[in-house]
């Protein structure tokens, strides 16, 4: 008496509703794949300084060469053996160097620089932290560097080996980067 009885599905129903949801189950979790890959957008500077030394090493590698692991191992050390090389290059150098192998098995099979740099990043997390400086133009507005994160302004001031003593506001850092915009390479 107090209790609504559901009335009994007949197998027939039982049978619609299982067959419904087989059906709805993949077209639910389909529509929802493209809304997680949204929400989740690259960051364009990820893996950076990797994809331009792989992308390099790529260079020096012969067409006929490029899925011969010792080829590939060799253009790796021709490149970082080779003069001219920046700071990040070099830090690059130093994480690929011991696993020349793990670099070049992938590159191998002609996959995408990017693809590469993550999956070594499984083994070195430092391999995609390495980053271009952010670079400030000369002719930057206060604006423009308002713009920056707290982060990039303490990066920037430290590429120019400039402390910024006694700053704790943002714009304490604003501040000290314009007025060592000069020293800028």
């Amino acid at each position: 008496p107090g209790h609504a009885s559901r009335p009994e599905q007949s197998p027939a129903e039982s049978n619609y509703s299982l067959l419904e949801m087989r059906v709805l189950a993949p077209i639910i979790a389909m529509l929802a794949l493209p809304m997680a890959a949204l929400a989740k957008a690259a960051d364009p500077t990820e893996c950076e300084v990797c994809i331009a030394v792989l992308n390099s090493v790529d260079g020096l590698i012969a067409k006929d060469k490029k899925n011969d692991l010792p080829s590939i191992e060799a253009g790796i050390d021709k490149y970082c053996n080779g003069g001219g090389l920046g700071p990040k290059e070099k830090k690059m150098c130093y994480y690929m160097e011991p696993i020349k192998r793990s670099v070049a098995q992938p590159f191998s099979l002609k996959m995408p620089k990017d693809r590469v740099c993550k999956r070594l990043k499984k083994d070195n997390d430092a391999i995609c932290d390495v980053k271009f400086a952010v670079k400030v133009e000369a002719a930057a507005t206060a604006e423009d560097v308002t713009k920056l994160r707290v982060k990039q302004l303490k990066t920037i001031l430290n590429d120019r080996g400039v402390e910024c003593e006694g700053c704790l506001e943002k714009s304490d850092f604003v501040k000290r980067v314009l007025e060592t915009a000069h020293m800028d390479l």
